[in-house]
């Protein structure tokens, strides 16, 4: 994210809690408890933007671990094309071999 994109955004909450503010003063709430009600409204969805982010850390969701997880399948699917046909069938007999074992285990 760029310098700007997230002075963008500040600026948008700011302006966003005082259209709030200015929002709930004209439904008829004295100043103070406009302030209260807007800052609580801006605390619950800080709350719920955090419990989403954590949800996709602790699910490994995030763009690098997928960024990470497309690198390694392109380097394994180029080692594969780079592979000779007597590569590729020692290889699948290997794996065969592997299974075999672990499925008598």
């Amino acid at each position: 994210m760029r310098r700007i994109d997230v002075i963008g955004i500040g600026l948008g909450v700011f302006l966003a809690g005082g259209g709030l503010y200015l929002a709930l003063s004209l439904a008829g709430l004295d100043g103070l408890s406009a302030g209260i009600w807007s800052q609580v409204i801006f605390v619950g969805g800080l709350l719920g933007w955090v419990s989403t982010y954590l949800t996709r850390v602790f699910s490994k969701q995030m763009t690098y671990n997928q960024q990470l997880k497309d690198y390694e399948d392109a380097v394994l699917q180029k080692r594969l094309d780079e592979m000779s046909d007597e590569e590729l069938a020692q290889l699948q007999a290997e794996l065969d071999a592997e299974k075999k074992s672990q499925s008598s285990s």
